[in-house]
């Protein structure tokens, strides 16, 4: 049976606390956000601006620990920002996260409510199942807009296809073009990740809100599961 998703035998020995949510969804019906689901959105980001006020980002516990993380394969994470510090960061200097369309407005809507990065990821050009593990330096990745391919740094932590095409670089930085939710998509592998103390916790409630999100605004079949370093592959 191919896996769906997995964490390779070095990323769980070298993070044994990581945990991961993964939702795996067919025949959602993608397209604009409908206009509740727009106001969901603009409520929760209301919500976490009144939560965070003056804190930094770098003393937000899920965010610190992804700050780690980053540094231990060689990114500066000032510079080099995780998925969802980035989102946090849009929100609390310019206001407001404009919305792209219902399948990454709902990712988005739970990566800020959690400060965790939410990964919505169409399969269209994934071969056999998503691997995260470190670069060998010779996969291929092509940024988000763009058609230049480029190969991710060795040892890095991307998303991988069987067939070395990067489906996100710096594990949660970015995703690449081939892996963006747009209004067609049909099929996506959503993601929400974490390495805190109360990642598990978290991890739990966010795909909790993801499977309900999905079901009231994109419809399909949907299947979820917790993975660990005890239980590292979902098939």
């Amino acid at each position: 049976m191919t896996a769906i998703f997995r964490y390779s035998d070095p990323i769980i020995q070298r993070y044994p606390n990581v945990v991961g949510g993964i939702l795996d969804v067919r025949g959602a019906q993608g397209g604009a956000s409908q206009p509740e689901l727009l106001e969901r959105f603009a409520a929760e980001q209301r919500a976490v601006l009144a939560r965070i006020g003056d804190t930094p980002l770098s003393q937000i516990e899920s965010l610190a620990a992804w700050r780690s993380v980053f540094r231990s394969f060689g990114v500066d994470p000032t510079q080099i920002r995780s998925a969802c510090e980035a989102l946090l960061r849009r929100l609390t200097k310019q206001g407001d996260i404009p919305s792209i369309n219902r399948l990454v407005d709902i990712g988005n809507l739970v990566s800020i409510r959690y400060g965790l990065p939410v990964a919505v990821v169409d399969t269209r050009a994934l071969t056999g199942g998503i691997t995260v593990r470190p670069a060998e330096g010779t996969e291929h990745f092509t940024n988000l807009g763009t058609t230049e391919v480029v190969n991710p740094d060795p040892g890095e932590v991307i998303f991988a296809g069987d067939a070395g095409l990067v489906f996100a670089r710096r594990w949660c930085w970015r995703q690449s073009d081939q892996s963006a939710a747009r209004e067609d998509t049909t099929r996506c592998v959503v993601t929400v990740e974490a390495h805190h103390a109360g990642g598990r916790r978290d991890v739990e409630a966010a795909l909790a809100d993801l499977q309900a999100l999905f079901s009231a605004y994109t419809g399909g079949q949907q299947r979820a599961d917790i993975l660990t370093k005890d239980q590292p592959v979902f098939n």
